[in-house]
């Protein structure tokens, strides 16, 4: 099984509109309709936004997905910034630090098929999201 990976550093605003393209771009290449690929962009969208706002810098990964014949999209992203003292409280609908509409981390979760956070206080914070082609 060969999983093809493809990265976008994030450092400002152009590099999530970068991050949102690869990912509209991958989805569509493996089949997704045009409603999972705004769900596979929104989702990226919110990650890269995240990283830009709160850790500064890292990365968006996406990751071509192959199992059992089924195909999919593993978006990863990840920051070496402050990290996520509250995993808990980030992830209740409507809690918002930037003063934003609070979906962010949440909105990702229901974006997508599977999802799994990773964050440590001063190691930064890993995302990994996934979403298989109906």
């Amino acid at each position: 099984m060969m999983t093809v990976q493809s990265c976008v550093k994030i450092r400002n605003e152009w590099d999530i509109v970068a991050a949102r393209q690869m990912g509209r771009n991958v989805a569509k290449d493996l089949g997704f309709g045009t409603v999972d690929q705004a769900r596979i962009t929104t989702a990226i969208s919110e990650l890269a936004r995240n990283i830009y706002l709160y850790a500064g810098t890292g990365q968006i990964c996406i990751e071509e997905m192959n199992e059992y014949g089924k195909m999919g999209l593993r978006v990863i992203a990840t920051d070496d910034g402050p990290g996520i003292s509250d995993i808990r409280q980030v992830m209740e609908d409507g809690f918002s630090t930037s003063g934003g509409l609070g979906a962010g981390l949440p909105g990702v979760k229901r974006l997508m098929d599977s999802f799994s956070i990773d964050s440590e206080s001063g190691q930064g914070t890993t995302i990994n999201a996934v979403k298989w082609v109906r």
